[in-house]
């Protein structure tokens, strides 16, 4: 039962610790409830339709491989309509695939010679929907047929949460942490986790991956460099992956700059509005200086693109729309065309640490769920379009 009384403590400490307290249970509670009885995440099944959709086939094209036996039946048939497993929407892309003439049509990941593409979502300025936009661009590459491997650079987790692992519950197993760490690293294989969703892993935070920070300040003083930990980690794992999505804390520290070394390419993430463009151009111009002293060691980073996603958008909103229009007028090409639109879809599956790719259309107001997929498909849409570019496609 969750504690209502008044908080009785007397030094603030008590106090805090009180507060603490309670929070953790209230936590606890709900996710008990959010993934009773075991704390584990599952992905819902997809009907035919949406296979379809997802594999680029027609719903006709599909029944017709079925009944060649091609592609085998879903194990789901209910009243005589198929529903499909993620797992078994990525088997019939393999199946596909290997008959199909034009390579990559439905396997689009990384083929001989393609580098392994590493994005990373940065700006220090909270609220600026940069673990939602992550977990979305996750799920909705691997739903394309993309080896993805989260990386979670953020101490408070939110990324791990949104995969199904539970910082709020204990969670003490290996994570990101313990691949970059300073003394006796662990391999970064074994502080990576396959998801409930297939196509996806995930190299989990915890909160002491914020010891980074401090340890980097010491290390540096001795000379040893803190920039490639990441890069490093996962130069051992990048022939099992096509993307790395990292997801970064909001701040711009060791851990940021790590990640940015490490990156192929580089999201800003920010909110249309007069706030957010002024704490984004001091988060801009923080990054430059940072940058200019990676570059006088004779480091230079090449991104195959840097662009701003602008998120929460709404656009019956005429001040922030100015903004949007002031962005594009700024940086053109550099603006992601699609936008993530402020939706209550969006907001609600949030709330239970869900991206829209795991709630039915069934389960919300429909054409509120049209337009937060619409809007979320578009924007993974576009920033695959941009990994294919710089794989020369």
């Amino acid at each position: 039962m969750i504690e209502t009384a008044p908080i009785q403590a007397g030094t603030q400490s008590e106090l805090t610790r009180e507060m603490a307290s309670r929070l953790q249970t209230a936590l606890t509670t709900h996710l008990m409830q959010a993934y009773a009885p075991d704390y584990s995440k599952a992905l819902r099944t997809f009907s035919a339709t949406e296979a379809a959709e997802l594999l680029g086939v027609t719903g006709q094209f599909l029944r017709k491989c079925h009944s060649e036996g091609s592609i085998p039946e879903p194990g789901e048939i209910r009243g005589g309509r198929r529903f499909y497993t993620a797992a078994e929407i990525r088997e019939a892309r393999r199946i596909l695939e290997s008959g199909s003439r034009k390579p990559g049509k439905y396997m689009p990941g990384r083929r001989e010679g393609d580098k392994l593409q590493v994005i990373q979502l940065m700006n220090f300025k909270g609220g600026s929907a940069k673990s939602t936009s992550s977990i979305h661009l996750c799920h909705y590459l691997a739903l394309q047929g993309y080896r993805v491997l989260a990386v979670d650079l953020d101490p408070q987790g939110s990324l791990s949460g949104f995969c199904g692992i539970q910082t709020e519950l204990e969670f003490d197993g290996v994570s990101i942490y313990d691949a970059i760490r300073y003394e006796d690293p662990v391999p970064m294989r074994d502080c990576i986790i396959e998801t409930y969703f297939p196509g996806l892993h995930l190299a989990p935070a915890r909160l002491i991956l914020s010891e980074f920070e401090t340890e980097t300040a010491i290390s540096a003083g001795r000379g040893v460099s803190f920039f490639d930990r990441l890069t490093s980690a996962l130069s051992t794992v990048e022939q099992d992956y096509d993307i790395v999505v990292i997801d970064s804390p909001p701040a711009l520290g060791f851990l940021t700059l790590t990640g940015l070394y490490a990156a192929t390419a580089v999201i800003v993430p920010m909110t249309p509005s007069m706030l957010d463009l002024a704490s984004t151009q001091q988060f801009i111009e923080m990054t430059s200086a940072y940058l200019e002293v990676f570059e006088s060691t004779g480091v230079n980073l090449n991104h195959d693109f840097f662009s701003f996603l602008i998120t929460r958008d709404d656009p019956s909103d005429i001040p922030s729309q100015q903004i949007v229009s002031l962005m594009r007028a700024l940086f053109q090409d550099r603006v992601i065309h699609a936008t993530g639109l402020r939706s209550t879809a969006i907001g609600d599956a949030s709330m239970l640490k869900m991206t829209i790719y795991e709630v039915a259309r069934s389960d919300m107001t429909r054409t509120t769920y049209d337009r937060a997929r619409t809007s979320m498909d578009a924007v993974g849409a576009e920033i695959a379009g941009m990994v294919q570019a710089a794989w020369g496609r």
